[in-house]
């Protein structure tokens, strides 16, 4: 007995120390409030991107014969979508994506968002073109719901049970379900990029013969906007921003392990590059920017929303409250009309 005791007193802790330092790299402890945040803007994007970015959907149903799916839509025997299919995807796509805006039924109308935006993209991905900007929104709309309220199953991290809401009790409670939601978006955000480095050396044999080569030169040809044609005229320009892409890229992991200003400035490095390749060439990549957001401490937007709010309820407060005060002061130094023309005995 006495060294089962001693056993369990020294070995266990280290193993629980090794299992503590694993569970901050994969499900680090955030706030629930965070988890909030992200869910509600993924959920609005969402909405915002079958409206207007991967809209093609339903267009497809007109070309059944284009039909080439992916591997994944194979496995799943999709049919060519029809227009009732895509009509109908787009209806419940954008009821969940309002629902999970809303914040009402997370879990559910995440699972449903899930499964509806899947299918869309599957669809949207098989006439011809495939594109690896929505990876990390798909990603995100695949995990938000599994901690749709993390305080009812999660570890005593999380500390109550329940959840709040934005701005609600939960809202400086810890847990790891939704550390690993938005750990999942992060690997998919930065894998986007790191990925890209390996497709370039698949296409050109080597990440040195993509870089040395004449991509931007063709781009700016095929699709440059008028501001930035003069760049056509100074090629040395277009090399060593073709490596500074690479480098850029390459070192895009280091997101997963920066912290406060340092990750900051990374990502303002990639949201840059992405500006000016919509404002040069109009690709915009914003599902995978919207997914940047997984990085930051959302939550801190909505303590301060919080306290705008209060303030603005204490300020009415405050003027209703001296609003009374000058009508009760009124009415207490204002003749009795009753007594008008009496006099006094």
């Amino acid at each position: 007995m006495s060294t089962a005791t001693s056993t369990g007193a020294s070995t266990p802790p280290r193993a629980r120390r090794g299992t503590e330092r694993l569970l901050d790299v994969l499900a680090p402890a955030i706030p629930l409030a965070r988890l909030e945040v992200m869910r509600r803007l993924i959920s609005a994007f969402v909405v915002f991107d079958v409206l207007l970015v991967s809209n093609d959907v339903i267009g497809h149903a007109a070309n059944p014969e284009y039909f080439r799916p992916t591997a994944l839509a194979r496995l799943l025997h999709l049919p060519a979508v029809t227009p009732v299919l895509g009509w109908g995807l787009l209806v419940v796509i954008l009821a969940s994506g309002a629902l999970g805006a809303l914040g009402r039924a997370p879990r559910a109308s995440g699972a449903v968002l899930a499964v509806s935006f899947w299918i869309w993209m599957l669809y949207s991905q098989g006439y011809g073109y495939i594109s690896h900007d929505h990876v990390a929104l798909m990603v995100a709309v695949a995990v938000l719901p599994t901690a749709g309220i993390a305080g009812a199953r999660a570890d005593r991290v999380d500390g109550v049970d329940g959840f709040g809401g934005v701005g609600g009790a939960d809202a400086g409670v810890l847990s790891r379900q939704a550390g690993w939601a938005l750990r999942c978006i992060q690997l998919a955000v930065v894998l986007t990029y790191f990925y890209s480095v390996l497709e370039k050396s698949v296409i050109s044999g080597s990440p040195a013969t993509w870089a040395n080569s004449a991509v931007f030169a063709f781009a700016f040809i095929r699709r440059g906007a008028p501001w930035v044609q003069w760049m056509l005229d100074v090629p040395g320009l277009f090399r060593p921003a073709q490596w500074a892409l690479i480098a850029l890229e390459t070192i895009s992991p280091l997101a997963l392990f920066l912290r406060g200003r340092k990750l900051y400035a990374l990502i303002g490095v990639f949201l840059v590059f992405h500006l000016a390749t919509f404002v040069a060439l109009g690709i915009h990549f914003l599902p995978t920017v919207v997914c940047w957001a997984a990085f930051l401490p959302l939550e801190r937007i909505t303590a301060r929303l919080r306290r705008w709010a209060g303030r603005r309820r204490a300020a009415r407060a405050d003027a209703a409250r001296a609003s009374a005060a000058r009508a009760g002061a009124g009415r207490a130094g204002a003749p009795d009309p009753s007594r008008a023309g009496v006099e006094p005995e």
